[in-house]
C-alpha cells in the first residue's frame, strides 16, 4: 500500500528549527571569539612598583595614615557585612 500522493521527505537544511538549534552554539562560539580578540587587543595596565610608590607618596603627603574602610582587606571587609561589627583599628 504506497501512497502515490506522498510527498518525499525533505533535506534537514530546509527545516527552520534545525537551524534554531544550531544557531545557539555557533552564537557562543564567535561570541568566544570575540571575546577572545578583546582581550587580546586591549590588555590590563600593569601596576609597576613606581606607580605604587608614587601613590603611597600621594597618600602621605595628603596626611592619610590609614586605608578608608572601603579598602579594608577582603575577610575583615566581609565579616563586617555579615555582621555589622565595627572592626578594631590596626595597631
Amino acid at each position: 500500500m504506497s501512497d502515490k500522493n506522498a510527498e518525499p521527505p525533505q533535506a534537514w537544511w530546509r527545516f527552520g528549527h534545525v537551524w534554531l538549534i544550531i544557531s545557539g552554539p555557533a552564537l557562543v562560539i564567535v561570541a568566544g571569539f570575540v571575546t577572545l580578540y578583546l582581550a587580546l587587543s586591549s590588555p590590563n595596565e600593569i601596576v609597576t612598583d613606581e606607580v605604587y610608590r608614587h601613590s603611597v607618596e600621594m597618600n602621605r603627603k595628603k596626611g592619610v595614615t590609614t586605608l578608608p574602610d572601603e579598602l579594608a582587606p577582603a575577610m575583615q571587609a566581609r565579616n563586617h557585612a555579615a555582621t555589622g561589627a565595627v572592626p578594631l583599628p590596626a595597631k
